[in-house]
């Protein structure tokens, strides 16, 4: 987990990671982010003499952003877990023992609730970027994520587009290779399964006979120019390039900003990959491809983004 103090204009006041503790179970997890999110509150108040004005949480899986509610996450275990209500009641306790001295905005204290803002992880990521990261200025773009899976955000306009259910931008669950492997979604080939940090750790791992071997050791082995590592390398690029064609011919959009574990590899990522993309263009024009520039941040930064939007409402409604 990572959390943060953001200031109105995104910068990071304060940074703390913890682990989730998800091997001792959902509750644990569960617990563990209600305990994080107070703890923070706590440092607000001693760091700036007030609390935070308002908060946002951003999390895996699939959620129900309008109602604040978590449904389902299958590494963190949980299914209909009313994150905001959990995260608001939390935040809430004490907080009139406290007043706010002045400063700009609305802030939490007099008995005011702290408002809670739930969103999903990736298209949390994107909003950042949207806003102070790659995406700044560019009216269409894709973000993609290549961590444990993959995942991504539709960037329209400075917004990021959920779609009708809350899944808009879920590549890694376009089929890239029919009857492939197993993905944890129930289908098989999807992209995930081939060009996420994880899918390379697996392959080069079993390539080079190492278990302890992740992505980022693939990497540096095809720089090396291991012949087995270029192979393993090769296919997650052509099955990344085949997901953002796809995407290409849907969304057409103006840019393609990849981030996650596997976008670290740089150049040894993007440019094979460029040239891939460009390979099997036919009638789409190519999208500019280029990397994250928030990279483990961008998280902590969206959330702080939604939370701050809130306020906006507040003021404007």
């Amino acid at each position: 987990m990572k959390a943060a103090l953001v200031a109105q204009d995104g910068t990071l006041l304060h940074v703390e990671r913890r682990p989730t503790g998800r091997e001792h179970g959902t509750d644990a997890v569960v617990a563990a982010i209600l305990d994080f999110a107070a703890h923070l509150r706590d440092e607000g108040l001693r760091r700036y003499g007030t609390a935070a004005s308002a908060a946002g949480v951003a999390v895996p899986g699939t959620i129900d952003e309008e109602h604040g509610i978590a449904v389902f996450s299958a590494n963190l275990g949980w299914r209909d877990l009313p994150m905001r209500q959990l995260l608001s009641a939390r935040l809430n306790e004490g907080l009139e023992e406290h007043s706010d001295e002045g400063g700009g905005g609305r802030r939490a204290g007099h008995g005011e609730a702290v408002p809670v803002a739930l969103g999903h992880d990736v298209r949390t990521g994107a909003l950042a970027e949207a806003r102070i990261g790659a995406g700044q200025g560019i009216d269409r773009f894709l973000f993609i994520a290549l961590g444990t899976g993959i995942a991504g955000g539709i960037g329209i306009d400075g917004r990021i587009e959920a779609g009708a259910h809350g899944n808009g931008g879920e590549i890694g669950h376009v089929v890239v290779r029919p009857g492939g492997a197993q993905c944890g979604c129930g289908a098989r080939g999807c992209l995930e399964t081939l060009a996420s940090a994880s899918a390379v750790t697996r392959a080069w791992a079993a390539a080079s006979g190492d278990p302890r071997a992740d992505s980022s050791d693939c990497a540096r082995a095809v720089r090396a120019g291991d012949e087995r590592a270029v192979e393993v390398w090769t296919e997650a690029v052509a099955a990344l390039a085949d997901g953002i064609i796809i995407a290409q011919s849907l969304l057409d959009p103006r840019t393609v900003i990849i981030g996650g574990g596997l976008a670290e590899a740089g150049d040894t990522l993007f440019t094979p990959l460029r040239e891939a993309v460009q390979e099997r263009v036919t009638f789409q024009v190519p999208p500019a491809l280029v990397p994250a520039m928030l990279k483990d941040t961008a998280g902590c930064l969206g959330a702080g983004l939604l939370a701050w939007d809130l306020l906006s409402l507040e003021v404007t409604a």
